[in-house]
This record gives C-alpha cells, structure tokens and sequence, in this order.
C-alpha cells in the first residue's frame, strides 16, 4: 500500500508540539507571488488558496520551544480559513504570545541542500483554540495519526 506524495496526516497538537508554540507577529494573507509588471499595471494582488480544501490561505511565524536546534525553531504554519484567523490568547510579550492550533496536519517533506537533508514537515492547521495551561497539557488525550 503506497502513501500519496503530498498526504496530510493529522496529529494532535500536543504530539507534534509538547511545549506548544509561540506565535510571532500576526497573522497575514498568504498572496500569490506579483511580478514588477503586474505592481506596474495595477493588478490586484491574490491571496493562495488550499487546492486540497479551497480554504483562503494565512501565514503565521512561529517559533517551537522545544527545538534545539537554532534554524528550524522558526517556521511559518498555513492557516487555511475562509475569514482571517484571530488568536484566542494575549501577548505575553509584545508581539509574542502562546498559541495553540486546531485541525493540524503534517506534510511530510525533505529540506535542506545537498548532502545536509534532512526529514522535515509542512504544517497546517484550520485555527487557533484556547492554549492549554502547562499543568493540563501533560495529561495528553485525543487520536493521533502521526508519520513514522
């Protein structure tokens, strides 16, 4: 049995994020790439939308306290959505808060160049929830699809 290039797996948020994440900035339109003559010519700008679900698509910056390593702790999620998702928490810091998303999956994916590849994931995920506390995070409940 053969798994699909570009198969989504769905994981729960606390397996694939057990210190969960960090939400840096806002959250933004993901718009298709506008050439110097479409910006010349006025042409409206278009914002990405999922082939998989036909949701609009939304960047947001995200940095994983539980990475070690200093280059894949920040990574951009794709939020697909029909209105703008809004964060369900407060800044802890200005421009920084907690975050806890629903409805993710994982891509799996390879990165890096040359002989420096690595196994790595695109994520997306449908919006955010209410960000569980450290104490009720331990406890772990839901179904789990996770890559091998």
């Amino acid at each position: 049995m053969a798994i699909d290039k570009g198969h989504r797996f769905g994981i729960d948020f606390d397996d694939a994020f057990p210190q969960g994440l960090v939400m840096v900035g806002e959250v933004s339109p993901d718009n298709e790439y506008q050439s110097r003559e479409d910006r010349a010519a006025n042409r409206p700008v278009r914002q990405r939308v999922d082939e998989v679900t036909g949701k609009r698509q939304w960047k947001v910056m995200v940095t994983d306290p539980a990475e070690t390593r200093a280059k894949r702790a920040s990574f951009e999620i794709t939020l697909l959505a029909d209105v703008q998702p809004v964060p369900t928490t407060s800044e802890a810091l200005p421009g920084m808060r907690p975050i806890e998303l629903d409805g993710l999956t994982a891509e799996p994916r390879v990165a890096g160049q040359g002989e420096f590849k690595y196994q790595s994931y695109v994520f997306r995920a449908t919006g955010f929830k209410q960000a569980a506390s450290k104490a009720s995070r331990s406890g772990g409940s839901g179904e789990t699809a996770k890559a091998a």
